[in-house]
């Protein structure tokens, strides 16, 4: 997974966008390609806790930071070094820092 790291929502320029959407055809392309979305800011996410059985529902992150995922790819990629080389591309492509985590 590729995560976008931004300090806010929907940020991308038209000459970004178009780089996305380059960047997204070549996954796709090239059978990359799992799916990819953007994502609202930390003010606009819920943080929910039921693990004692009563449920806590609370505006908010649980993670404070100027920083937070803006958006994601998630990608199928044969090593760590093919999806390194991805996530170099889907940083240049959006003019972000990303951020590479395996699925376990």
């Amino acid at each position: 997974m590729i995560f976008v790291i931004d300090q806010q929502s929907r940020s991308a320029t038209t000459n970004e966008i178009s780089a996305i959407d380059a960047f997204n055809d070549s996954l796709r392309d090239n059978g990359h390609w799992i799916s990819a979305a953007g994502l609202a800011s930390p003010a606009n996410a819920t943080l929910i806790d039921n693990r004692s059985g009563v449920p806590e529902v609370r505006p908010g992150s649980v993670v404070e930071s100027d920083d937070f995922y803006s958006g994601f790819w998630i990608i199928d990629a044969e090593g760590v070094d093919l999806a390194q080389t991805l996530a170099i591309r889907a940083s240049e492509a959006c003019n972000r820092r990303v951020e590479i985590r395996p699925f376990l």
